[in-house]
């Protein structure tokens, strides 16, 4: 029997402003009134860019691009899409909010589908956990992105006061909008939101489980934060296929990323990407391959061994 090929997908944030900035779970909710100029919170280019490269060599897939509501211009944010296709050589998922059919088509050449921001499918605690973001204009996204052609994710959170009874509203909308792809995270609570604990794995698996049996072919995407590591395994005997919401730069070669390439091992799947080993790519060679200017180079080379740097001193500590 063929082994289960897993890899680990890191979501590429392009900033920390988001101008809805209300939902109760969500980090951006603590940070919008402390942003007075919504372009500070916008992480620099050639960040965004080293990072993508170092998804590229260590084989993580890039989840999404994910940022808040009117971070960006929109013909920014076609061309910061464009650049981080042609460095990891795919094209990308969006996760950028609510777009229309007129800004769809502008990313068309760069892009394998969006991803919906669905939350909770109890749609009464979702009207409380996301007053601003009301579920129909994500539905009519994924109405029109089928229609261009795309494909359509969503993200899901386990823990926000659903229960199993709600499933069927999951089933619905994967029918209903040709959802290829989902991916679900535990809750993981922050500080100055009101939610305190998250799911239990075993209630948390279920959802995963749940899906799986119904829905064979779908691509799941399971999140499990730091603290949660050792559920892992069970994430993907439930029909996972890859795992995701890991400092994957920050934790690099830490005790935290073996424990995800032995829980890996554990559910007798295999492992494509690299947490634990330095990538031995020519950096230098494979940023001059690339179309931008000399200027824009030269910083995605300073900030990519910065990000080396650190990774490599987690190993040698």
């Amino acid at each position: 029997m063929v082994k289960q090929k897993v890899f680990f997908e890191r979501a590429i944030f392009l900033s920390w402003y988001c101008s809805r900035g209300d939902c109760s779970f969500c980090y951006m909710s603590t940070q919008k009134e402390k942003i007075s100029n919504p372009r500070l919170a916008r992480r620099r280019i050639e960040s965004i860019l080293a990072e993508s490269l170092i998804s590229k060599i260590c084989d993580w897939r890039v989840e999404f691009l994910s940022g808040g509501y009117d971070s960006y211009e929109m013909e920014e944010l076609v061309d910061l899409t464009k650049k981080i296709c042609e460095v990891t050589s795919q094209k990308q998922w969006l996760n950028i909010g609510v777009l229309k059919q007129e800004e769809l088509k502008k990313f068309l050449p760069y892009i394998e589908g969006v991803s919906g921001a669905v939350e909770c499918v109890n749609y009464e605690i979702r009207k409380r956990v996301c007053p601003s973001k009301p579920l129909e204009e994500v539905f009519e996204m994924f109405r029109v992105a089928k229609k261009l052609g795309l494909k359509n994710s969503l993200t899901i959170i386990i823990g926000l006061g659903e229960t199993t009874k709600d499933y069927d509203n999951l089933k619905k909308i994967i029918d209903e909008y040709g959802i290829n792809r989902i991916t679900f995270y535990a809750l993981n609570p922050h500080e100055e939101t009101p939610h305190k604990t998250g799911p239990s794995t075993e209630y948390y698996a279920s959802w995963i489980k749940k899906t799986r049996k119904d829905y064979p072919s779908l691509e799941i995407v399971a999140g499990s934060w730091v603290d949660r590591l050792s559920e892992i395994s069970e994430l993907l005997r439930a029909g996972a296929n890859h795992i995701t919401k890991f400092p994957s730069i920050r934790l690099f070669g830490t005790k935290h990323a073996e424990i995800i390439e032995e829980e890996v091992r554990k559910a007798n799947t295999v492992f494509l990407s690299n947490l634990t080993k330095i990538p031995t790519e020519d950096i230098k060679k494979l940023i001059n391959e690339l179309s931008f200017d000399t200027s824009l180079k030269r910083r995605i080379l300073e900030r990519t061994n910065k990000y080396l740097k650190k990774m490599n001193n987690n190993i040698t500590k």
